[in-house]
């Protein structure tokens, strides 16, 4: 905001051209206009930013989401450490079910943000389904069949 304000004593009456700069300047009055979509009187050559109503307004599944994605992540910081000192079944799985999470999670943002048309994203949505339940099921089968999570790793910080 400090900027827009230093640039408008540069600017002249109504949104005009800086002293230095060969492009118009909006002013900082014209901001929330500009913002909210409505026509900026006196600016010209100014791009409005449409915003879109959001699809799940006022629900709270949404932020619920997120917020447990994050809780997520923080107990993955506290799990990792904790696998390392204390090795064990409970840790195994804990790790098996949290990462797959984990991945599950962020693959599926990466299947929202780019996979495009009408049925590819519900191939993809699928796909991604039997990605992470494979994945658990293996980790889990690593778990139970061989050493675990824990002592692999260990085992191969041993190399």
């Amino acid at each position: 905001m400090a900027s827009l304000l230093r640039l408008s004593v540069l600017c002249g009456a109504r949104g005009g051209r800086a002293l230095f700069l060969q492009i118009p300047v909006v002013r900082p009055a014209y901001v929330s206009a500009f913002l909210q979509d409505s026509p900026t009187p006196g600016c010209c050559g100014t791009k409005h930013i449409h915003l879109s109503p959001s699809r799940h307004a006022g629900s709270t599944a949404a932020s619920l989401h997120w917020t447990g994605e994050r809780v997520l992540a923080v107990g993955l910081l506290g799990l990792l450490p904790a696998a390392y000192l204390n090795p064990c079944s409970a840790m195994d799985y804990s790790l098996a079910a949290a990462l797959t999470l984990h991945s599950y999670w962020g693959l599926g943002q990466v299947v929202t943000d780019y996979v495009h048309g009408d049925t590819l994203p519900k191939v993809a949505r699928v796909a991604l389904v039997l990605f992470s339940s494979v994945t658990f099921a293996g980790l889990c089968y690593f778990n139970y069949h061989d050493v675990g999570i824990c002592k692999a790793v260990a085992m191969l910080w041993k190399l």
